[in-house]
């Protein structure tokens, strides 16, 4: 720990002891403030008597001064100003006080009250601008907190749409596109059938025609699954996680296996949606820039949250961990915020990194069973 680092954390400590009288004097009633404010003004009239009338204890009146017009109002800190005058000139007069001239004392309790009328205002009108910039701080934290609000609804709603968009082009790709690609290659097939009956040599270029569109199915599939996991509605989760591991595990020539120890899962379809993505990125990054070899997904259910884990034994985050997070890793907590959960990204001891998004989750909805185990090679 550095200079600057001590010496900020004993401002800090030194600002929390002279916080907490604040704070009790706060929590106080306005009849205790009153009582406590008057009895001290007692306490001091009676330490300026016993001291004598050649030590004054005038200042010390300002305490419970100070606290009427803070704590209480600036009438109220009048009224204690009189009264402190007052108290102040009886006790010197009590304790054998000899004034030159009658209006000696008089005299005296003028420019005492002054002093304390003077201090009166200037804690009133200083308490009058702290409350002032105490409501506009409010008012601007509300204001502020209303529009945080109102971009991260906007935030959700912007992407609730993207996902449906993506699930309705998904199965426009899926159910119309390679149906009617389908129907085309089955078209090529006759075609190159009758012209090989025919011995015709353009047999070959209708084969050639439906391999072409053999392959336009297969990448028409490919990108209906990337812009929505058509497992989600048939499975769920852990059968699209299954998928998910299944084709990367085939694209990048990696082990990737899902791991599940729940039996039933209920989730509506934006959080699984959320959960899927937030998987899918975690392995994605882990696959192109982790040099790994092994990806592990997990699925758990633990004091009353639901656990998503990835898992992998690559080169891992260089330490320490960079301040600004990439744009992988902030959408990815973006995703756990708008469903209510959170992520955490974190190097693992032995190496790789790991990724655990955590999702309260109802007691009773998920149920664990023994060994379940899907794996992807």
């Amino acid at each position: 720990m550095d200079k600057e680092q001590i010496q900020e954390q004993r401002r800090d400590t030194v600002g929390t002891w002279a916080r907490q009288p604040l704070r009790f004097l706060k929590r106080q009633s306005q009849t205790a403030l009153i009582l406590e404010s008057l009895a001290l003004v007692g306490i001091v009239g009676v330490a300026d008597y016993l001291a004598g009338f050649e030590r004054s204890f005038l200042v010390f009146y300002l305490v419970p001064i100070g606290l009427g017009a803070w704590f209480i109002n600036w009438r109220f800190a009048v009224f204690l100003s009189v009264l402190s005058v007052t108290i102040w000139i009886a006790g010197d007069i009590a304790a054998g006080a000899v004034y030159s001239s009658t209006s000696v004392p008089f005299w005296n309790a003028g420019i005492a009250a002054a002093f304390f009328l003077i201090v009166t205002a200037l804690l009133s009108k200083l308490r009058s601008v702290l409350n002032e910039l105490e409501e506009r701080v409010r008012q601007r934290t509300a204001a502020l907190r209303g529009e945080i609000e109102k971009r991260k609804r906007l935030e959700k709603d912007v992407t609730e749409v993207t996902e449906r968009e993506r699930r309705h082009i998904g199965h426009e790709l899926h159910d119309t596109v390679c149906q009617h690609l389908t129907a085309t290659s089955l078209s090529l097939q006759v075609l190159s059938g009758k012209l090989a009956d025919a011995s015709l040599p353009q047999a070959k270029d209708a084969d050639h025609g439906v391999q072409l569109v053999e392959d336009a199915i297969d990448l028409t599939r490919k990108i209906a699954q990337g812009l929505f996991p058509l497992e989600l509605e048939g499975a769920g989760l852990p059968g699209a996680l299954v998928e998910l591991c299944r084709r990367m595990a085939h694209r990048y020539r990696v082990k990737c296996e899902f791991k599940s120890d729940l039996q039933e899962l209920t989730l509506d379809s934006n959080t699984a949606m959320h959960l899927y993505r937030i998987a899918q990125e975690a392995v994605t990054n882990a696959a192109k820039h982790g040099h790994v070899s092994d990806i592990s997904v997990e699925l758990s259910e633990l004091d009353g949250n639901l656990i998503l884990n990835v898992t992998d034994d690559g080169i891992g985050f260089p330490e320490p961990l960079p301040e600004s997070p990439g744009l992988g890793l902030r959408i990815m907590s973006s995703r756990a915020g708008m469903i209510g959960g959170s992520v955490s990204v974190k190097n693992r001891p032995g190496g790789g990194v790991a990724v655990t998004c955590r999702l309260p989750v109802p007691r009773n909805e998920p149920k664990s069973r023994k060994d379940l185990e899907h794996v992807s090679r």
